[in-house]
């Protein structure tokens, strides 16, 4: 604007824009007390947190061993027998006893086949289960991080998520199939819900928790309902989120009981499905999760758990430090820390004093960090202990041990400001979020080397099976001439693959002798090759083929109607004897998987030193770990480097060939082809 000769500058004022209001912080249980109003802590979202979990558990599920034989003969074997009419039965997949659940096996059938269809082979559907237990076990853990998130405290979260995605010992459950893997999941989405205070406004909390524990007890493993103890405590007694002053308490307690009551109502009625199952194929009335309960409580002094061995009571101290190294220490210590949080960081958890009509934050939490206490508790005083069943906690011991770690951290910021008597210097030191990142990343490196290990000391039992269908099985066929080999020169990537169905020709035997308890199911043995097992040192129970003696063998072709498993095969007992019928002789073997230790070499009548035997060809070998005679850092874990590993020593884990047998059998195939070609060429 101009006046005359003047010119002046006129600014107009304007309004600030409101900025964004950030999204609200510490609505969890623990608060953080440093630089409150700044910038969120970094956490994945769910789907990111999903892509991340993925990553690591398809490889799991790829490359992970076998850890138990029970996961091989009660379920990858049923599982096989009702996809291909064959497998082994152990005496609890009987209607006899019945304790292992046909309604769980069939969960898995559907992946099976589907994998089988893309694929080519058997060997595509035992991978094909694996990644789909992988890709559950990967949403409950991405459900549970996000609400803890939440409900709990957003640094709390991110140490869970990092904790879950590098533990060994989810890198070895995740993708197990077992019940207790089974639990686990069931176990981590409950806690999902469980981790919100329980409140009368909230009555999808308590459905969806009792939906779930009950799932994982009714259809996984009955023992894991024993986590679901302190939610029922908090769900009967505990405010939670309600408010309700003394006068009040009882109609509170009225609703909160009837609330329970209807959940768990609702929950017994997957029961239905699953003994409907477990009957029908069965052939009579079974209750598995009952028959389970019975057995291994009140199966008197004969028969029990403890036929399979006893361990000390310090076993799981040792099992969950190798799967969870510094981890196990800070869950163990969750509670004692919650104490002293108590006494010297009060507000970490909003705390002044709690009026009577509301609960205390500590005792939330306490509720919630209970379950792994209680779950170790109970195991620990059973004498009969297996790493499986410490899996339906495996989520919760990160959670426990994330806790902890938090709270420590809010210990030295407490003691930090009262040295420094400024709480604006903690707010810009790097100290606290140091020392979280050094814990958290000390226990990742030293999971990753405890994986490392188990594959490369562990994993020949799955590569040498293998080898059969991959190398030896297509060098007969090309060999005898039923199979033509490939034209010269062809790239190995571009071979076509090789229909392994003529292979039935041969009546191929493969034994199993002391190695019987690490044989990684049919599943990876093709179609055509019987699996039977020969005289060891071993004088217990072992398994049957299904059908085994029965007097109407098997006719069905349908996986609804497998007949064998109505019957009781010939010699099964729950008492751990030995049933020699199921034996064959050594010298009708045309296969064998044995192992042997040339550096520190033991034999015995059962057990001579196969591999070096004049009548056995070496076909596959590969290195196992012989731990009796390595040290226990360097059997521990993995390091690479010449030096680590020359302190260990390793045997040969082989796949052997009876020279004179194979020979003979190669000898036959050659003359009928020869036969067949002259017949052809007079026609």
């Amino acid at each position: 604007m101009s006046t005359g000769n003047t010119q002046t500058l006129r600014l107009r004022r304007t309004e600030d824009k409101p900025k964004a209001p950030l999204p609200a912080r510490h609505t969890g249980i623990l608060q953080d007390q440093l630089r409150r109003h700044t910038r969120r802590p970094w956490n994945p979202s769910f789907s990111m947190a999903v892509r991340l979990l993925l990553l690591i558990r398809v490889a799991g599920a790829m490359y992970n061993n076998i850890q138990d034989c029970d996961e091989v003969f009660n379920f990858w074997e049923p599982l096989h027998y009702l996809d291909h009419g064959e497998g082994f039965q152990t005496w609890e997949v009987t209607p006899t006893y019945s304790i292992r659940s046909w309604a769980y096996i069939l969960l898995h059938l559907l992946p099976a086949r589907l994998a089988l269809v893309v694929g080519f082979g058997k060997r595509p559907s035992f991978f094909g289960v694996r990644i789909f237990l992988a890709v559950i076990s990967t949403l409950c853990e991405a459900q549970l991080c996000r609400a803890v998130v939440s409900k709990i405290n957003e640094r709390v979260g991110r140490y869970l998520f990092v904790m879950l995605l590098f533990s060994a010992g989810m890198w070895n459950a995740s993708s197990a199939f077992l019940p207790s893997s089974f639990a686990m999941y069931t176990t981590t989405l409950a806690f999902s819900y469980a981790v919100e205070p329980s409140s009368l406004k909230n009555p999808r909390r308590t459905m969806m928790a009792t939906l779930l524990f009950a799932t994982g007890a009714i259809v996984g493993w009955p023992f894991a309902l024993a986590l679901s103890l302190p939610f029922v405590i908090e769900e009967l007694f505990v405010l939670g989120g309600d408010r309700a002053s003394p006068g009040a308490r009882s109609s509170w307690l009225m609703a909160r009981w009837k609330r329970l009551f209807t959940a768990g109502l609702t929950a017994s009625l997957i029961f239905v499905p699953v003994i409907a199952i477990d009957s029908v194929v069965y052939g009579k009335w079974s209750v598995v999760p009952w028959n389970i309960i019975r057995y291994n409580v009140f199966g008197g002094s004969e028969r029990g758990p403890d036929l399979y061995g006893t361990s000390p009571w310090y076993f799981y101290v040792q099992n969950l430090l190798l799967n969870f190294n510094v981890l196990i220490v800070l869950a163990l210590g969750s509670l004692p820390a919650l104490g002293v949080t108590y006494l010297i960081d009060r507000k970490r958890l909003g705390f002044t004093s709690p009026s009577p009509d509301q609960s205390s934050p500590f005792t939330l939490l306490g509720l919630r960090l209970a379950p792994f206490y209680l779950w170790i508790g109970i195991l620990t005083a059973q004498a009969h202990k297996e790493e499986r069943f410490m899996f339906p906690a495996y989520t919760l011991i990160c959670f426990n041990a994330a806790v902890t770690l938090y709270l420590v951290r809010g210990w030295m910021e407490v003691a930090f400001i009262k040295v420094t008597k400024s709480p604006y210097q903690a707010s810009k030191t790097f100290m606290f979020s140091n020392m979280t990142f050094s814990v958290v990343a000390t226990s990742a490196l030293l999971s990753l080397s405890r994986v490392m290990a188990l594959w490369h000391y562990y994993h020949a039992p799955i590569m040498v099976v293998s080898q059969l269908q991959v190398t030896e099985l297509p060098r007969l066929l090309n060999d005898t001439g039923l199979v033509p080999p490939p034209p010269p020169g062809v790239p190995e990537d571009e071979l076509p693959r090789i229909d392994l169905s003529p292979v039935k020709e041969f009546n191929l035997r493969l034994c199993l002798g002391k190695e019987w308890h690490r044989f990684p199911s049919h599943y990876l043995v093709p179609d055509g090759v019987r699996v039977e097992f020969i005289k060891s040192e071993f004088d217990g129970m072992l398994p049957a083929h299904f059908g085994f003696g029965a007097p109407d063998q098997e006719s069905s072709t349908s996986w609804w109607d497998r007949g064998a498993a109505r019957r009781m095969p010939m010699g099964l007992n729950d008492l751990n004897k030995e049933a020699s019928s199921y034996y064959v002789s050594v010298d009708d073997c045309d296969y064998l998987v044995d192992l042997d230790f040339p550096h520190s070499p033991t034999q015995s009548l059962h057990e001579p030193r196969y591999a070096i035997g004049e009548g056995w060809e070496r076909v596959a070998c590969m290195p196992f770990l012989d731990s009796a005679r390595s040290p226990l850092l360097t059997r521990t874990l993995w390091m690479p480097g010449e030096a680590w590993q020359s302190m260990n020593q390793f045997g040969d884990y082989c796949l052997l060939k009876n020279k004179a047998l194979v020979g003979e059998k190669e000898r036959l195939a050659k003359v009928a082809k020869s036969a067949h070609k002259l017949f052809a060429d007079d026609i």
